[in-house]
């Protein structure tokens, strides 16, 4: 069973729309870094959810919810660190503003 360490999501700036941004597609996945960087002038708020391949982004799966970040402000996510998604779970997020927070997550993904 290889593991294999990888950039889950590339550095991206956050839509202003409910966003799929990583699927566990074909591996288990492990998340051990995810951060997020508000680089505009105005408060940001950041939802997180971590859903099983037969979900959709909702409540029953949001992690962090409306997670204020000051402008300049970067924030890794503990409350995310550590989860596991099985294969065909995946990573939504939203942002309050588009373009305004850059998203980067780092995990293992075992097959």
């Amino acid at each position: 069973m290889p593991i294999i360490a990888k950039n889950l999501i590339p550095a991206k700036n956050l839509e202003n729309a409910q966003t799929t941004q990583y699927v566990a597609t074909n591996v288990t996945a492990i998340i051990d870094k995810f951060t997020a960087t508000n680089f505009s002038s105005g408060i940001v708020t950041v939802s997180v959810n971590l859903a099983a391949v037969s979900d959709t982004a909702g409540n029953s799966n949001l992690i962090v919810k409306t997670r204020s970040l000051q402008p300049g402000e970067t924030y890794t996510f503990p409350e995310i660190v550590g989860h596991i998604l099985p294969s065909g779970g995946f990573v939504s997020t939203l942002a309050s503003a588009a373009a305004a927070v850059n998203l980067r997550a780092s995990g293992r993904e075992i097959s």
